[in-house]
């Protein structure tokens, strides 16, 4: 047994800090790669810093069903908002210290409270990256709208063109995305606080914009509305946890530099908030027809002049990005569910870019429909959107009050209870918001959510199924070599994945076709392989073994180079490729395909003999 570490260019390689190898580069490895704090502001924040575009709007229309005098409460609500704002990135710190490999709420649900958890943080983070591609965009087309009126027929059209065109820019990939954020992410941060600053200085409104409507009260101002009012404005607090997911993404010492950079997301998210509460109270503004809450606080700062045109193409910029950062997250968790057998194996598939091209293509096709259903509307989202949101940040805090009870370190009451507090809010929000609004569109959520959990069991106990037929783990018989003289001159290579039935079946036909045979596999690590290689001496099947070692984690192109390399001696070549029949149509979506993607990628590129060996696993 062999091991060849793949390699594709010099240039895009690093040496290993252990042997001194040179391995292959991973996109977003060396350190000019990872983030500064001020770069993690920009590449992970601009969804939490762009939600002030909507979240204020949201908890004033609830508020305005009571009358225009009850918008003015937008300003103590907000207040309470910041305050629970401050409490989730002081918990968000914590995360970011416990799990500094990435403290998702997936990650933390898992590891902490168990399967069910994980499932229910997983369904609810899935739906919280797709909602948020719906709402920034939503947002950004009725900002849009709000200076150029000539878009306002057209706000779902506009919002499928940002769709397909982030959906076209992340297939192809994008690279040094925090350096190229950092100028939005300034331009949006210092307009809006301009808006702020320029309004606090003025005594009144410089212009206003949009049409008056006459708000009639038609609830009482009572608790309840109060904390819808509340729970809607809570929409501003999404995004604050993609700090702690991306803790490896930041330079060294990474935890401080990602703890640091989640105290300036709070502290820029908390003054941009209250201060645009702050105008509102002052300035009585209520929803206008034609125009956002945000728009006529730009118009009152600035006027209705090339500041006021300009100020709003930056926020529909920024809420356009802010929408690109799911592009970049959604995949990504749909790509460790597939690596925990919760999804599909084909979306744990990354090309060269590299890039998780189906998991970028159902993200823009989700978004789509849901951009449709609701036409464009971000106020009819922002009800199933802070629910995902609340979901997940209680999970993640739920989680962190075991992980302290269960290690006790030094102050570890004061840290659980502040995760508890954390928790209890953001479970007490949800619970509103999911009663208060069940009608409006927060029933959609309560069915997603349960149907995602039933899907990702579902896959999980089929593929679990699948392992116990293949026998992946255990050791096969030993494949017995049929009496028949080898054909010299031929080769026959069999690439797999690992020791199960399926390879054996391979060995015991390639050993009866005859020849010289060789198995081939890649592996991403070197934990990895170093398990195939006990795993391997364990079986002993009497036929060589060779591993590439490739960390940029691609399959096709490794084997497609060394099978070439092999057909060059001049022999015939044999490439046997193991292929699993699912025991219905309904279930080949399920497998990656791999096999059939690398015959199709031989017989276009080599002279090779393809031989595909079907197994059938039992209905």
């Amino acid at each position: 047994m062999t091991t060849v570490p793949y390699q594709q260019d010099p240039a895009k390689t690093r040496r290993s800090p252990l042997s001194g190898r040179r391995l292959q580069l991973r996109h977003g490895e060396g350190d000019k790669r990872h983030l500064t704090s001020l770069q993690g502001l920009s590449a992970l924040s601009l969804d939490a810093l762009s939600s002030v575009a909507y979240g204020p709007e949201a908890a004033a229309l609830v508020l305005a069903g009571a009358g225009a005098a009850a918008v003015a409460l937008t300003l103590p609500i907000t207040i309470a908002i910041a305050v629970l704002l401050l409490i989730l990135v002081f918990s968000y710190r914590q995360v970011i210290a416990a799990h500094p490999d990435g403290g998702g709420s997936y990650g933390v649900a898992k590891a902490e409270l168990g399967r069910r958890a994980g499932l229910l943080a997983a369904a609810a983070l899935v739906v919280d990256y797709v909602l948020t591609i719906a709402v920034s965009l939503a947002a950004a087309a009725a900002n849009l709208a709000s200076a150029f009126p000539v878009l306002r027929p057209y706000l779902v059209e506009t919002c499928l063109a940002g769709v397909l065109l982030l959906t076209v820019i992340n297939l192809f990939g994008v690279s040094d995305s925090a350096r190229f954020l950092m100028l939005p992410m300034s331009l949006f941060v210092v307009s809006v606080l301009g808006v702020v600053a320029v309004g606090l200085a003025r005594s009144g409104p410089a212009a206003t914009v949009g049409t008056t409507e006459q708000i009639v009260a038609t609830e009482a101002l009572t608790v309840m509305l109060i904390l819808r009012a509340f729970s809607s404005g809570c929409s501003s607090l999404t995004g604050i946890e993609a700090i702690a997911n991306g803790v490896p993404m930041f330079r060294k010492p990474r935890v401080k530099r990602a703890q640091h950079t989640e105290l300036m997301l709070g502290a820029l998210l908390a003054t941009m908030l209250i201060g645009l509460a702050v105008l509102i109270r002052r300035d009585h503004v209520v929803p206008r027809e034609g125009v956002t809450i945000l728009a006529q606080l730009v118009a009152g700062s600035y006027g209705t002049g090339w500041a006021f045109y300009g100020t709003n193409i930056v926020v529909a910029l920024g809420l356009g990005l802010a929408a690109n950062t799911s592009f970049g997250g959604l995949p990504v968790l749909l790509s460790l569910l597939a690596k925990d057998r919760r999804l599909p194996s084909l979306f744990a598939l990354r090309t060269e870019r590299p890039v998780y091209r189906y998991g970028v293509a159902v993200a823009g096709l989700l978004a789509a429909i849901l951009l449709i259903a609701v036409d464009g509307d971000p106020q009819r989202l922002i009800p199933m959107f802070a629910i995902g949101v609340f979901i997940g940040f209680t999970m993640s805090q739920g989680g962190m009050v075991k992980h302290w009870h269960r290690l006790r370190p030094p102050r570890w009451r004061r840290d659980m209870l502040l995760n508890g507090t954390g928790a209890v809010l953001t479970c007490v929000a949800a619970l509103v918001l999911l009663v208060s609004k069940f009608t409006e569109g927060a029933w959609a959520v309560a069915i997603v959510i349960p149907l995602l959990i039933l899907l990702f069991a579902r896959i999980e106990r089929y593929y679990g199924e699948v392992a116990a037929e293949l026998e992946i783990g255990a050791v096969p018989a030993r494949p017995a070599r049929p009496p028949a003289a080898d054909r010299p001159g031929k080769k026959i290579i069999i690439p797999v994945g690992g020791i199960d039935a399926a390879t054996q079946r391979s060995v015991s036909a390639a050993m009866a076709l005859g020849g010289e045979i060789v198995l081939v596999s890649v592996c991403f690590t070197e934990e990895s392989r170093r398990a195939l290689h006990e795993a391997w001496d364990r079986w002993d099947p009497g036929v060589p073994l060779e591993v590439i070692v490739n960390p940029a984690r691609t399959v096709i192109h490794p084997l497609l180079d060394y099978i070439r390399q092999v057909d060059e001696s001049g022999s015939w070549t044999v490439v046997l490729i193991p292929i699993l029949e699912p025991r219905h149509f309904r279930y080949r979506f399920l497998h990656n395909q791999r096999g059939l993607l690398l015959a199709a990628a031989l017989r276009e590129r080599s002279d090779v003999v393809v031989c595909l060996l079907p197994f059938h696993l039992r209905p």
